[in-house]
């Protein structure tokens, strides 16, 4: 059997043609639409994860072979003994559980022009305009003074009402229909609506003025939503200010196309190689290199703060690894010896705007996951650029099993870029390349993605972390 053309030209549906793959290949497809439904956030990511691996096993005592550790609820280290010592390295996956969204203000309720309303700030590289006059749903956290978290989901249930930032007509836009798409979109109009109904005056038996200086008189809609949340939730106003909710589409994730053969949802940037990873850690055998899987937060932000791959936590986890499975090993030589993938999505060839998109070097749907060797904007600046040795070592692991893949840029030259995490863990010394699926309207609130690459890109995860 010749190679000359080899992997990086199959169409994943012809590979996997076969009865066995195609059952299997739905099946893992039904259970990732569910698993794009049930997680909207970081945190609800993790809560999934902590619970797949608590049922495969999977303990907080890293004495044991399969440990794992969450850190503030939103990243998670995770590790599995192989055959060798860690000190020869690990097999090492990295993907990112944050997603672009809208976070609501510390301070979101107003009311104005009888309507209420919540602020918001939008997280991550989002495109405005498809965040509006779409159904929204609320999740996240309320953290009371006492220290107890409240843990919020509004707007999912078919019973419930949902939430919506309101767009301008079209008989009012003339201006707007002139100005380029960053001027006409303005951050602070990103306001959620929240009712319309106003609270009902308090009944008093004191002064009349008394009752029109009450909250309730001065903002009753307002009044109205934040009696309606104490309902609920036992919150008041106060407490927003130590909250973390985010707006995001609500409603299902669903399978797209007359043959659904692509899955139509919210965050597969980067929940797609999360769920991936996660299920070839699961089903890898017998491995011979320890292995490694770390699901990050804030990716989409530069992967800052406490919980992102530029902090310390990722470290902390290997040396205490160290400490239970080779205390005489040595940091630098795990480290060095370690082989890594960052598991994040490509862009797709979009069918609608292939001039944007360098076709020697795109990414197309259906053609399996995608190695893109640096990532950074135009000149290569803030890219991990992967080793030649590497790659070709990469290409062996999936060449031997017979599984697609393809090699891409991110869009021509001088039309963009983008970054992961690959650069932080390759400041380690550690060898590192991007490879995930190709996505189609990346970073929008319906982002799509081929099930036949889902399944190829799980099947080439466990092929990595079981070299």
């Amino acid at each position: 059997m010749t190679l000359d053309l080899a992997f990086s030209t199959r169409n994943c549906w012809e590979t996997y043609a076969d009865q066995k793959d195609a059952e299997a290949m739905n099946d893992l497809a039904t259970r990732y639409v569910d698993f794009l439904s049930r997680c909207k956030t970081e945190r609800e990511t993790i809560d999934y994860v902590v619970e797949r691996l608590r049922a495969a096993g999977y303990t907080e005592n890293f004495a044991h072979d399969r440990v794992y550790r969450v850190f503030k609820g939103k990243t998670v280290f995770i590790a599995r003994k192989g055959r060798q010592p860690l000190s020869q390295g690990m097999r090492l996956i990295g993907a990112h559980a944050d997603t672009p969204r809208l976070d609501l203000k510390q301070r979101p309720l107003q009311e104005q022009a009888g309507v209420g309303q919540a602020k918001t700030h939008y997280y991550g590289g989002i495109r405005k305009y498809q965040w509006l006059a779409r159904p929204l749903a609320i999740h996240g956290v309320v953290v009371r003074e006492d220290g107890t978290t409240v843990q919020v989901t509004l707007g999912e249930d078919v019973t419930e009402p949902v939430f919506t930032i309101a767009d301008l007509l079209p008989h009012l836009a003339q201006k707007q229909s002139g100005q380029t798409v960053a001027d006409a979109f303005e951050a602070e109009k990103l306001n959620i609506v929240m009712g319309h109904r106003p609270q009902p005056k308090p009944e008093t038996a004191g002064d009349e003025a008394d009752a029109k200086d009450a909250p309730e008189a001065k903002d009753p809609i307002k009044a109205r939503v934040l009696a309606l949340l104490h309902e609920k939730y036992a919150i008041r106003e106060e407490d927003l200010y130590s909250a973390e909710l985010q707006a995001v589409p609500a409603g299902p994730a669903r399978f797209v196309g007359l043959d659904g053969s692509l899955v139509g949802g919210y965050g597969q940037d980067d929940r797609i190689c999360v769920f991936a990873a996660l299920e070839a850690l699961l089903i890898a055998e017998n491995p011979a290199a320890p292995q490694c899987v770390l699901f990050w937060d804030k990716e989409e932000i530069g992967s800052e703060g406490s919980t992102g791959a530029k902090s310390k936590f990722f470290e902390y986890c290997v040396e205490d690894l160290i400490q239970s499975w080779q205390p005489a090993a040595r940091f630098s030589d795990v480290i060095l010896n370690t082989r890594a993938v960052s598991a994040d999505v490509h862009a797709a060839l979009d069918p609608d705007w292939q001039e944007l998109h360098e076709k020697l070097n795109a990414a197309t749907m259906g053609h399996g996951p995608v190695f893109c060797k640096f990532t950074g904007h135009r000149g290569k600046y803030e890219a991990n650029d992967a080793h030649p040795e590497y790659v070709g070592w990469l290409r062996g692991v999936l060449n031997e099993r017979g599984i697609p893949w393809q090699m891409a840029e991110l869009g021509k030259v001088d039309q963009g870029g983008g970054g992961t995490v690959a650069m932080y863990l390759a400041a380690y010394g550690m060898d590192i390349i991007d490879f995930g699926p190709a996505v189609l309207s990346m970073h929008s609130p319906f982002e799509l993605a081929s099930v036949a690459d889902l399944y190829a890109t799980r099947l080439a995860y466990t092929a990595f972390l079981e070299r």
